[in-house]
This record gives C-alpha cells, sequence and structure tokens, in this order.
C-alpha cells in the first residue's frame, strides 16, 4: 500500500492511495469525495468514475463524488416533521429541498486523519454541522472513512451523533463509467439491483409514495441486462427523467449480500456493491448541460451511472420507505463497498 498527499486547490488536499494490485483511489477533503479511481488494464490506466482536474470545476458540479449530507435525495416542499415540531429546510430546486441543502457536506472543507495498515489505507474524514444548519435540528458530528484494500475493495463508511433528536441520510455520489471515457455513454453496459420493487417520481422526481414491481418494467434489472434497453424504452418513468432516476428497494441489506452490479460493455471491468442500506438510488446522468468538461472531455447524455446506497427518499414522509430518525445521542453507522474485478 502506498499513500501520498498533495495540494488540490488553495485549501484542499488530495490524497492518493494505492494498492499492492496497482489499483488507484484519490479522495480529497473539499466534500469528502472521490475523484478518480484508477484500475489497470491491458491497454493502460482506466479512470473508471467521473471527476474533474480542478477544484473550481467541483464546486460548480458540487455532488459529483461527493459525500451528501445531512438527507441525501429530496424533502418535499422542504419541510418535515419531528416530535411535534415542524421543519424548514434550506430549498434549492423546484421548491424542495436536494441532498441536505445549500450549502450541504459536499461543500464542506471536511478534516481528517489517516490510518495505513500492511493490507490497507483508510482516510477518515470528519465534520460538524451546527443545530440549525439548512433548517435541520441537532449539532451533528459525522465521519466518512474511505478505505481501499488489497481485496480492491472501496469501502465507505458513516458514522454521526447528533445531541437532538433529527433526521439523517447520507450516501456518496459516485458516478462510474467503466470505460474511462464520460464521452462515451453507459448504453453498453450490463446492470443488474437485486430489487423486486422500485418508486416512482413525480415530474419534479419527488417519489410518489408508491412501491412498483419492477416486473414487466424498464427498471426489472434482476438479471444483468445492457442499460440502453432501458434508455431506449418509452415508459413514462422513462420519459419522465430521461432515464434512471429512482430509488430501488434492496432484497437484502448485507454487506455479505451483493445488491448491484455493474459491467463493462467488454465484461473485463466489474464493479460490485454490498451495503447495509435497504435502497439504492440510480442516476445516469440524465441532464449534463452546463457540466464543465471531464479531464478534456464533454460529459455526453448518459455517461455515468451513480450507486447512491442510503434510505430511500420520501421516508420522512412515508413510513414503508423507512427511517431515517437519528436520535439524540444515538450512533449512526453504514458502510457501502465497491468491490472492483479487472
Amino acid at each position: 500500500m502506498k499513500l501520498t498527499k498533495s495540494p488540490f486547490g488553495d485549501e484542499t488536499l488530495l490524497f492518493t492511495i494505492e494498492n499492492d494490485n496497482g489499483v488507484i483511489v484519490e479522495v480529497t477533503n473539499f466534500g469528502a469525495r472521490i475523484v478518480n479511481l484508477f484500475v489497470p488494464t491491458d491497454s493502460g490506466y482506466k479512470n473508471i468514475v467521473l471527476g474533474f482536474d480542478s477544484i473550481e470545476d467541483y464546486k460548480k458540479e458540487t455532488y459529483c463524488g461527493a459525500t451528501i449530507g445531512r438527507v441525501a435525495g429530496r424533502i418535499k416542499n422542504g419541510e418535515f416533521s419531528l416530535d411535534e415540531s415542524l421543519y424548514k429546510t434550506s430549498v434549492n430546486q423546484s421548491g424542495n429541498t436536494l441532498h441536505g441543502g445549500t450549502s450541504g457536506f459536499d461543500e464542506k472543507i471536511w478534516s481528517y486523519e489517516v490510518n495505513e495498515t500492511d493490507q490497507s489505507t483508510s482516510i477518515i474524514f470528519s465534520t460538524y454541522s451546527p443545530h440549525s444548519e439548512n433548517g435541520f435540528p441537532g449539532n451533528l458530528e459525522v465521519s466518512v472513512t474511505y478505505t481501499l484494500d488489497n481485496l480492491n475493495i472501496w469501502s465507505v463508511s458513516y458514522q454521526a451523533k447528533s445531541d437532538k433528536d433529527t433526521i439523517f441520510n447520507p450516501t456518496n455520489h459516485v458516478y462510474f463509467n467503466l470505460t474511462g471515457h464520460p464521452s462515451k455513454p453507459i448504453d453498453d453496459h450490463s446492470l443488474q439491483i437485486f430489487s423486486e420493487e422500485f418508486a416512482p417520481v413525480n415530474t419534479d422526481t419527488t417519489v410518489t409514495g408508491e412501491k412498483r414491481s419492477v416486473i414487466e418494467t424498464p427498471y426489472d434489472f434482476r438479471t444483468p441486462k445492457k442499460l440502453k434497453s432501458t434508455f431506449e424504452s418509452v415508459d413514462a418513468e422513462v420519459k419522465k427523467v430521461q432515464g434512471i432516476d429512482h430509488p430501488f428497494f434492496l432484497t437484502c441489506s448485507e454487506l455479505d449480500q451483493i445488491a448491484a452490479k455493474l459491467i463493462s460493455p467488454d465484461g473485463k471491468i466489474k464493479v460490485e456493491v454490498y451495503t447495509e442500506e435497504p435502497t439504492i438510488v440510480v442516476y445516469t446522468a440524465n441532464i449534463v448541460e452546463g457540466v464543465p468538461l471531464m479531464h478534456g472531455e464533454k460529459l455526453i447524455q448518459h455517461g455515468g451511472i451513480t450507486f447512491e446506497t442510503q434510505v430511500a427518499p420520501g421516508a420522512i414522509e412515508f413510513e414503508d420507505f423507512g427511517d431515517i430518525i437519528l436520535l439524540a445521542d444515538e450512533n449512526y453507522a453504514s458502510q457501502t463497498k465497491y468491490k472492483i474485478s479487472f
């Protein structure tokens, strides 16, 4: 294992972790985000996640690769009730609160620690969110640990504690494109999701509250299939968001059970997702206008895919969508792993 640290903008740092198999993960304390994930191939290194060369570009597209919080996804009308109190949160998209409001965890400069062993290296990012920040109750202490090990697993572990009852539902907004080229769509990637139900959405992409079977829909990924077939569908849900931007309820949420798998067009690179979270929000980079160049390439529509592991958006409204209430002084902990094969 090797670790190096270099400047990445005025106040931020880039940490480069390389394992014994030549896999390289680069992360920054700006937004506690992943910047690059290189895998060695016959034709040289491929960067299989989307990202930018500069902090300035990340400030224009702050969600890319970032830790998202306090609450990932949309809070309808920017309000929720908790302990018989109504809270109003920072509204930043179509009258709703998206990804914790502005500014969220994705725009914070996080403190860091390093933990190195023979078989893995971790960067532990930490931050503090004061009571009423963006309207959320409770002084919240949060840490996110990025680990790369010699099994070619990149893991993301969350820990948090609040001094008041609050809501908390973080995720990571990494985009994958296993061709290594954001200018190439993911149409010919094969996707498998171990899910039998998904959540339809309204025109503003808030969930309707329905859980719908994936059977006989374009969102049936129970066996691997190419994404092109979904993108070409005339289904109302697909047309509404121009692809996929939906929560998928997982059949199992255990770290030893696979939740999703993405396979490159040539079948050589695979990413398997394992998570303790009950839902994956899949977003396929449907709207790309105005996105800065990514390592010299223009991001094409459907040029990436997210696996946002979390409790389903809408959980604060719809009981059967899950629970995102974090009680005062309760320890929050969750982990997601991405296993890379090449």
